[in-house]
């Protein structure tokens, strides 16, 4: 009984490279910055992880895989990269709008607190 897996059996080579295309990036700074201070929804770890993949790809020879590595971690350091940037301005344009909302009901609302509905006792005598 054969229990070794079916791709032992068939390792790739690795693709070689094209004759003056530059090796792929691996955007790994960018990965580190995202995890470290906007780790949005995980996504700056995600794009850690592809770039190491895509790093070790590229160092091993295989420059198709890297590519696709790469591709795939620069996309999700652009998703972490958006998403706690613009969250944070959202938050503020609704805090904002919120603030001037409320300030002009306040304002508004100052002449039904003062309405009396009786007369005063200054001129009952």
């Amino acid at each position: 009984m054969d229990t070794s897996y079916p791709r032992e059996d068939h390792k790739r080579e690795p693709a070689p490279a094209a004759p003056g295309s530059p090796p792929p990036r691996d955007h790994l700074v960018w990965s580190i910055f995202n995890t470290i201070y906007m780790n949005f929804c995980c996504l700056g770890f995600v794009a850690l992880a592809f770039s190491v993949k895509a790093r070790d790809r590229r160092v091993a020879g295989d420059v198709e895989a890297a590519r696709r590595f790469s591709s795939k971690a620069k996309c999700y350091n652009a998703l972490a990269t958006a998403g706690s940037v613009l969250l944070p301005l959202l938050l503020a344009a609704l805090v904002i709008t919120g603030v001037l909302h409320l300030s002009k009901l306040a304002q508004e609302s100052v002449g039904f607190f003062t309405y009396q509905l009786s007369p005063s006792d200054d001129e009952d005598q």
